[in-house]
């Protein structure tokens, strides 16, 4: 079997399998510990922290969802490019990223929401869960990937202002119609039988700005890293300046005066401040990657191995931490002991994920169903 040479840009894998690692936390947080916020949502009860480790826990795993997506637009146009370059058609390129959404929407369906419903809490007949999320957004993205610089910089700036305007207030909780395509599209939340966490439209944004991303990737890598470090920047000054305002970008106000307060954004659907908050931490790590020598590159492959087996990663960890709650801490644990059971955890995994990730790096005919997953 010939070994394909890998064209993988370490920064991005890099940060693929550190957004891993913290959405493993939020996991295990959620099967083990029991302890998992009931969601940070646009309307309702908002979460309330009597101390600093339940919130910082949970806080961290707030740069997972936004990585993914942000690094999916990335994949998704230089993957275009390249199969451009080798005489694909637009056509087929399309059909391409139409055929893994629907995969990531069929995977979330009928066996990622199998999981959730092992877990101790409880759950809905139907859930719109981030596989979904991430599906729609690709088949809707699709049509983005000959699209230039100007452009994708308007439409994300075009879905960041639109998706906040267009979203209900914190008091129509409760009060409006949530028909099942607005809660797919739009709005969060539901009943008994149909719940959505991440509608679509919201977080197409972060694929249309990873999408521009790749764009300053093609046209000068060493720069593009250097943009991340100063929108970084930006970002979080403009988390800042709103969330201290607390008016638009917020969704709803903030719940009091602590700092526990003034970092606890609305995540679902994700605000201005939760967005800014988060990217601009997921820039700065991506251009303290960028600088990374040698030595750390090397200590650090067990984030590539995560990063280059996402979609393999993400079901197994599922399924393990679910199990480790199940059979060692049914009635949930603290969460000190929680943080040694994701530690175990990512070293269980880490093993399979660099079995995968090579294996789909042979040059087999496997090769080309792998492509898909």
């Amino acid at each position: 079997m010939k070994q394909t040479r890998s064209n993988r840009l370490y920064p991005l894998d890099a940060l693929r399998g550190l957004v891993i690692v913290v959405m493993a936390l939020d996991h295990a947080n959620y099967f083990i510990a029991q302890q998992h916020s009931p969601g940070e949502y646009w309307g309702g009860p908002f979460p309330a922290y009597d101390s600093a480790l339940p919130f910082l826990t949970r806080l961290v795993t707030h740069f997972a969802a936004p990585g993914f997506f942000f690094l999916m637009g990335i994949g998704m146009l230089l993957f275009a490019e390249a199969r451009w370059r080798q005489g694909w058609s637009l056509w087929k390129i399309r059909a391409h990223f139409w055929l893994r959404g629907m995969l990531l929407i069929l995977l979330q369906l009928f066996l990622v929401n199998r999981i959730w419903e092992a877990g101790p809490g409880f759950f809905p007949e139907t859930y719109i869960g981030v596989l979904i999320a991430l599906g729609g957004t690709m088949i809707i993205a699709s049509f983005f990937v000959r699209l230039g610089p100007l452009p994708l910089l308007l439409l994300t700036m075009g879905l960041l202002l639109g998706t906040e305007w267009l979203h209900p207030g914190p008091e129509q909780w409760g009060r409006i119609d949530l028909t099942k395509w607005r809660l797919v599209l739009l709005v969060n939340g539901g009943d008994g039988e149909f719940w959505s966490n991440f509608s679509v439209l919201p977080w197409l944004e972060l694929v249309a700005f990873g999408m521009l991303f790749a764009r300053w990737l093609l046209a000068d890598e060493k720069r593009a890293y250097v943009m991340a470090l100063w929108i970084g920047i930006a970002l979080l000054f403009l988390f800042a300046l709103l969330r201290s305002a607390d008016g638009f970008g917020n969704i709803r106000p903030r719940e009091g005066d602590s700092w526990i307060d003034f970092l606890n954004a609305v995540k679902y659907p994700p605000s201005l401040t939760f967005t800014f908050l988060t990217m601009g931490v997921n820039l700065l790590a991506l251009w303290g990657l960028s600088k990374a020598g040698q030595a750390f590159q090397t200590a650090s492959r067990p984030l590539v191995a995560f990063g280059s087996a996402p979609l393999f990663v993400y079901v197994l960890h599922l399924y393990l931490y679910m199990l480790m709650g199940r059979h060692f801490e049914p009635f949930g644990t603290s969460l000190p002991a929680m943080y040694l059971y994701w530690l175990a955890g990512l070293a269980i995994l880490y093993l399979p994920a660099l079995w995968y990730g090579r294996l789909k790096q042979v040059d087999t005919p496997l090769r080309n169903i792998l492509a898909y997953l």
